[in-house]
């Protein structure tokens, strides 16, 4: 039986290019968040540590971005499962949409903490890591996917608000990530000098904080979407329609990484300081995504509570406004 709901934000009256325009900032600046400090990681390690150490923080990125690209990909999925069942007002299959998208990343963040364990080192070689910088790329690679169930718990409770049109408190939580990640990169680095181990563990930390805010947030909250120990179930009908929808933006994500490993690969024949070279440049690279990352996002949210909701038409035409925006 469906009933209105209180809605957290609906797309599904008013401007459509105003709503689009709203709801994407946060998003930007979200991301524009995450650059800077992701830059400060950099900044940090490069100017406190050493030249190996550098290279090592950012060799297995490109690894990393495409396994995790893929479960992201997945959780697009999930976001518009969820989007469509908040735009239709479905008060059920929007809280078994949320549980099973959770429940779903939760199962994956515990096989890749595991894989990445043991993989790491498979993995670095495989890509030519030279040995000067292999042992530090370990311990940084070992380190991230010990901390990768908050990373996805995160991104899939981030993705589940700005499902529902809350695009601002994602952006809260990550201004406090941003500053106890750029304050514990100092006091690691700096104070405690742990070089390449530091900037890890500042970066989980961080990053666990951040899901702990979202997850805190979806416990707390009144409203349909709302997390409950009891209902953490995966449902069966729900998960294949998830994958469906998610599976081509994974398989896309997971594409564009590879294409970045073998590139990677073929940098580290040169050696630490080109390994370096590019991963500074990398840091300034990821700027020029941000704008049509944040229209898509928003599109997404746009177009599935619109779907949900029947309003044909302002699919349509919000795909066009995003098309327009993007370029």
């Amino acid at each position: 039986m469906r009933t209105p709901m209180k809605r957290t934000q609906s797309l599904t009256a008013g401007s459509i290019s105003g709503s689009i325009l709203r709801f994407a900032l946060p998003l930007f600046l979200g991301q524009l968040l995450q650059q800077f400090y992701n830059m400060a990681d950099a900044w940090v390690i490069g100017n406190f540590a050493n030249n190996n150490a550098f290279a090592a923080v950012s060799s297995g990125g490109n690894l990393t971005f495409m396994i995790i690209g893929f479960f992201n990909g997945i959780g697009i999925g999930g976001g518009v499962v969820i989007s469509r069942y908040f735009g239709a007002g479905d008060r059920e299959n929007l809280s078994r949409a949320v549980h099973t998208s959770m429940m779903l990343v939760f199962l994956a963040g515990i096989f890749l903490m595991a894989a990445g364990a043991i993989l790491s080192p498979l993995l670095l070689k495989a890509t030519g890591t030279p040995e000067d910088v292999l042992s530090d790329a370990v311990v940084y690679m070992r380190i991230y996917f010990f901390g990768i169930i908050p990373v996805l718990l995160y991104n899939m409770g981030a993705g589940v608000l700005r499902s529902v049109g809350d695009s601002k408190r994602p952006l809260y939580y990550l201004i406090v990530a941003s500053v106890v990640n750029i304050g514990l990169d100092l006091l690691f680095v700096i104070a405690f000098q742990m070089g390449v181990a530091g900037v890890a563990w500042a970066t989980l930390i961080a990053q666990s904080l951040s899901a702990f805010l979202v997850l805190l947030n979806l416990f707390r909250s009144g409203e349909p979407y709302r997390l409950e120990l009891k209902k953490m179930r995966i449902s069966r009908g729900l998960l294949g329609e998830i994958v469906r929808l998610g599976l081509p933006a994974g398989l896309q994500n997971a594409i564009i990484s590879l294409s970045n490993v073998v590139v990677q690969a073929n940098i580290n024949r040169f050696g630490t300081t080109a390994m370096a070279g590019c991963a500074a440049y990398g840091k300034l690279d990821g700027f020029a995504n941000l704008p049509v990352n944040s229209f898509s996002m928003a599109a997404t949210t746009f177009i599935g509570q619109n779907i949900g909701a029947r309003n044909r038409e302002r699919v349509k035409k919000g795909a066009r406004v995003s098309v327009f925006l993007s370029m």
